[in-house]
């Protein structure tokens, strides 16, 4: 009897189907290709996520900065002023301070005043606005102001730029008038209806004393009466 063959079956049967070594490793390769993306994806978000902060932490400081700058800006530009109470009786025991008895007539005439700077005494109907002055101003305009309680400084015109900064900050914000005065034999010169001191330093603390006792006050006749409404000389800031 020939012998015969086992019979093999239907064509491929038996034969394994690829390699399980090769399809192991293409899974892993897109397993790992996946992660890579995902891993990716996370640290594009985390480097938006950090340039967003820094961009908000950068907006934060310029603004500050900003704010900072504003408000130097601001405090060197503003002036500032001192406080007085207002309204005192006068003050005579201030060393060097002279006092004076003047009439109080309203003239359209050029007055030739007893006092240099003038300290009240006939004036013309209309009252110099108070305020800083770079020129010198009309005394009779100016002394009309003084009967309303105001303050009258004036200053030689070779002062420097330091001294009438710090002068002005001894100054209060309303009822004073500051100019200019040729052929003063002081510095400076503070001049009230009556009252008048005479002056060298800007830091003399009888500055002070001086605005305390007669700023919308002392002897003036018409204490009260406004400060503005008049006319502005020449010069006015």
């Amino acid at each position: 009897m020939t012998p015969q063959n086992p019979p093999t079956g239907p064509s491929g049967a038996g034969r394994p189907s690829g390699n399980p070594q090769k399809q192991q490793t293409v899974k892993q390769q897109r397993a790992q290709q996946r992660e890579a993306k995902v891993e990716a994806f996370k640290k594009e978000r985390a480097r938006k996520a950090r340039n967003k902060k820094i961009g908000i932490v950068s907006a934060i400081v310029g603004g500050v900065a900003i704010i900072a700058l504003v408000v130097f800006a601001v405090s060197t530009t503003i002036p500032r002023f001192a406080t007085y109470a207002g309204g005192g009786k006068g003050d005579t025991s201030i060393e060097g301070l002279e006092t004076f008895t003047n009439t109080n007539n309203h003239t359209e005439d050029t007055v030739d005043y007893a006092q240099t700077p003038p300290a009240g005494g006939d004036h013309n109907a209309i009252w110099l606005n108070c305020g800083v002055y770079t020129q010198p101003v009309p005394n009779e305009n100016a002394v009309h102001v003084l009967e309303h309680g105001a303050i009258w400084v004036t200053y030689d015109p070779s002062m420097s730029d330091e001294d009438l900064a710090t002068l002005k900050s001894k100054l209060p914000a309303s009822y004073v008038l500051l100019s200019p005065f040729d052929g003063l034999d002081s510095n400076f010169v503070l001049s009230a209806w009556d009252a008048q001191l005479k002056l060298d330093d800007v830091n003399d603390p009888r500055i002070a004393e001086f605005f305390t006792g007669y700023w919308k006050g002392g002897t003036a006749p018409e204490i009260g009466a406004p400060c503005s409404g008049g006319i502005d000389a020449p010069g006015k800031v």
